[in-house]
């Protein structure tokens, strides 16, 4: 397939919009409400928090073009879009969850169903672009860490 580069930087744009609204959402609990929490020890330092999403949301962004690029070969391409809006929805849900509304326990629910989204996600694209599939490897293990901290934020406040 040829290169598309506006198609690329499309896919790449919304998953790097989602972060952005993720980030607006956190932004001011970041400085306030976040810091009173009592956090477990394994909890990693706020500057790594935006390279990672950061680096996984172009992920994630590539992952959608892989697939976007053999559209016309998907039977089911539709339902394909839908599984990855709704887990792009999930993922921004935690944030406003957590960080704007301050519902940990809810957070926690919502970041489970994520987390199970990623992984049909993952499969589907898969089942499309192998590459594709392979690289929500390591959005599924950091949100997987993401479930464990949300998890032990919970127990701990």
């Amino acid at each position: 397939m040829k290169f598309k580069p506006v198609a690329f930087v499309i896919n790449i744009a919304i998953t790097l919009g989602i972060g952005a609204l993720g980030a607006w959402a956190t932004l001011q609990s970041v400085k306030t409400w976040y810091p009173t929490l009592k956090k477990p020890s394994f909890n990693p330092p706020d500057w790594l928090f935006r390279p990672v999403w950061t680096t996984l949301y172009v992920l994630i962004g590539i992952a959608a073009y892989l697939v976007w690029i053999k559209r016309d070969k998907i039977v089911h391409f539709p339902r394909t879009v839908a599984i990855y809006l709704i887990q792009l929805i999930l993922n921004l849900g935690w944030s406003f969850i957590f960080f704007y509304l301050h519902e940990v326990g809810f957070a926690l629910a919502e970041i489970i169903l994520l987390l199970i989204f990623i992984i049909i996600n993952a499969v589907m694209f898969y089942k499309i672009n192998k590459w594709a599939g392979l690289i929500f490897i390591p959005y599924f293990i950091w949100v997987s860490f993401a479930t464990i901290l949300t998890y032990n934020i919970f127990i701990l406040n």
